[in-house]
């Protein structure tokens, strides 16, 4: 199966482990929380105020938010999903990292994960939670839906959390699965009945892919009730 190497459009040269981490909370107004995944619990490193990294010109150019510094519902739902799985000797690819929450849980699968976001900042810390929770590096790429890369490779696996609240990623999604889903590969979406959902199945349809709702689990936190959708999408 083919995948992308570690040179070309992959982060090269950045700084790793401890160090990144330190970098990290000199960067950053950085809080530490607990995410509860199953019987697991991973210690979490995220900007403390995702309003703080609101950029104007970001906004500007295609109204783009933080969206990545908070840890969702879906993403604890969907990490939970993948520690059900056995990853081992497979291949898997992330669409929409933020701070790594699922990225861990995959790797702690066995998967062989490579992480991308929109954000670089998504990136450095999705590797410093994956270093600090299993003791790993993870691979990481800067990924435009709208301009994806041509080394992207194939993968057993390719998920994504809570990323279907614009129509337009509802349209983008389907045509990046049917890329980079391997023969045999399958995708794992988790959704919190954005309104783009239905437009999600609808589009995979057209790109030659079959979107099924496979569960829907309840999540509770405090005041929060959630009812978060796994789609599983196949080639049809």
């Amino acid at each position: 199966m083919s995948e992308p190497d570690s040179s070309g459009t992959a982060k090269q040269d950045v700084l790793q482990g401890k160090d990144l981490i330190t970098s990290l909370k000199r960067r950053f107004r950085t809080a530490e929380i607990e995410a509860v995944v199953g019987e697991r619990t991973y210690q979490i490193l995220k900007p403390a105020n995702p309003d703080d990294l609101i950029r104007e010109e970001d906004f500007v150019k295609d109204e783009r938010l933080p969206y990545w510094a908070d840890i969702w519902p879906s993403s604890l739902i969907l990490a939970a999903k993948l520690l059900e799985l056995d990853g081992h000797g497979r291949t898997a690819l992330e669409l929409g990292c933020g701070a790594g929450l699922c990225t861990i849980a995959a790797t702690a699968a066995g998967f062989d994960v490579l992480s991308t976001d929109y954000y670089e900042d998504a990136l450095d810390f999705t590797r410093a939670n994956t270093f600090t929770n299993l003791g790993a590096e993870t691979r990481t790429m800067l990924f435009d839906w709208r301009h994806p890369p041509a080394d992207l490779g194939r993968y057993d696996l390719v998920f994504a959390s809570d990323v279907l609240y614009e129509l337009e990623y509802a349209k983008l999604l389907p045509q990046i699965l049917r890329r980079t889903m391997s023969v045999d590969g399958y995708g794992l979406i988790g959704d919190p009945g954005r309104v783009a959902a239905p437009t999600f199945v609808e589009s995979c349809t057209d790109n030659g892919l079959v979107a099924e709702k496979i569960e829907t689990r309840p999540f509770e936190a405090g005041e929060i009730r959630q009812s978060i959708d796994i789609y599983l999408v196949k080639g049809a």
